[in-house]
């Protein structure tokens, strides 16, 4: 107690917290989520993990990791990857993609599924529905949006469809009363996507470095944005050669503003701008054969 005393008073700290500790949770977060935390993120890991050792009753970072290693407590493992799991999102975020996605949708006959592998709070899987239902000319179109995150409590957050009204302050004001009901009473302020919407979504959690993912192809597209930044080239390749397989011919990949795919597989081509679709000449047909790396 007094070395925890004197730590608090010396870093004004609650926690000790060292390089260890520090190396420990980045090496136990890889394994988990295929998530690489830069050196710069250990204030970020103190303060999320912190909040889990109050929760616990655990009095430093070392038994917590300790218990952590030492027993299969999968609540814990969750709530410790839960922690870690940035999830900064909005409606339409990078809306370059949405027109785009408009586009290639509109005219198709067959049933159409978009896969949502970053699904955070749901903001981005309903933009992606709203733009289905507006492509199609339809409130309930034959299309299905799987919309998958490895964090459980934003996929809650996500299937319950609530936001603040602010949220949708960016949104053109019919578009927002086509597909929200605006709360009364002790939920004014509040907005709740339209049920036939949310009837077009589906929830599942997924780790993308999960041999078995839950979700089967082939879908029309694939938004992986703003996910693969967390990831190094190796875990970066090994997932794109599995999206491959799970995408129609003509379908297309989306990433986020700061990624590019070129770098890591063989099996994609750039279409516009963090737009990409499967390139028929390289990564033999749908396999993808990930870039090597130099070590």
């Amino acid at each position: 107690m007094v070395t925890s005393v004197r730590q608090k008073q010396e870093t004004g700290k609650e926690f000790e917290f060292t390089p260890r500790d520090f190396e420990r949770v980045r090496s136990l977060i890889y394994k988990r989520a295929g998530i690489a935390l830069a050196d710069s993120k250990q204030e970020m890991v103190y303060s999320r993990l912190a909040r889990r050792l109050r929760a616990t009753g655990i009095r430093s970072f070392q038994e917590y990791l300790d218990g952590l290693e030492s027993r299969q407590d999968n609540d814990e493992w969750e709530a410790f990857t839960n922690a870690l799991t940035t999830n900064l999102t909005s409606f339409f975020r990078e809306a370059h993609h949405f027109p785009i996605l408009a586009d290639h949708v509109r005219g198709k006959k067959d049933p159409i599924t978009v896969w949502c592998a970053a699904s955070s709070t749901g903001e981005e899987p309903y933009s992606i529905a709203m733009t289905l239902s507006e492509a199609l000319g339809s409130l309930t179109p034959q299309a299905h949006v799987i919309a998958t995150d490895i964090d459980t409590n934003v996929l809650a957050t996500a299937a319950a469809g609530i936001y603040p009204i602010e949220r949708l302050d960016k949104m053109p004001p019919e578009q927002a009363r086509r597909f929200f009901l605006r709360g009364k009473g002790e939920r004014s302020g509040l907005v709740r996507v339209r049920p036939e919407l949310r009837q077009m979504v589906t929830f599942k959690q997924l780790n993308l470095l999960s041999e078995d993912w839950p979700v089967q192809g082939p879908f029309d597209a694939i938004f992986c944005r703003n996910v693969m930044i967390y990831f190094d080239k190796p875990t970066q390749g090994k997932i794109l050669s599995r999206f491959a397989p799970l995408m129609k011919p003509d379908a297309l990949l989306f990433a986020g503003h700061s990624e590019n795919f070129l770098y890591v597989s063989d099996a994609f081509k750039l279409r516009g701008k963090t737009v990409y679709e499967l390139d028929p000449n390289r990564g033999a047909g749908h396999r993808a054969v990930p870039r090597r790396t130099e070590k």
